[in-house]
């Protein structure tokens, strides 16, 4: 990915204890996308959500479970991203997909500074 400079945000929304095969869900696509030759991605863990199911999820001590929210977060140019999307396809547990146009202003600890 070259920066500055236009990209996209792919973000995927999970949950813990969601598997791909015998690897956790998320730890399964940072993989994929590392293996895809994209940029770089981030798992964000969620102390609170719901979903499709509207069942709220909490990191609550009486309600300590496997099934925080989770935001796996993926930028790179649109073409890679967009052909990355292709992986996701059959893996369970898979909830909502986003995608979103971003400016990358910086990238790694060498990249040029905007101004």
């Amino acid at each position: 990915m070259q920066a500055p400079g236009q990209a996209v945000l792919l973000r995927i929304y999970t949950e813990e204890g969601k598997l791909a095969g015998r690897r956790a869900l998320h730890e399964a696509i940072v993989l994929r996308a590392r293996e895809h030759g994209l940029a770089g991605a981030t798992v964000l863990r969620g102390p609170m959500g719901y979903g499709q199911s509207h069942v709220i999820h909490t990191a609550k001590i009486l309600d300590l479970s496997i099934k925080l929210p989770l935001v796996i977060e993926i930028v790179d140019d649109e073409d890679k991203v967009r052909g990355f999307l292709e992986e996701l396809d059959g893996m369970p547990g898979i909830g909502l997909v986003t995608l979103e146009k971003v400016e990358v202003v910086h990238y790694g600890p060498n990249a040029p500074k905007s101004g």
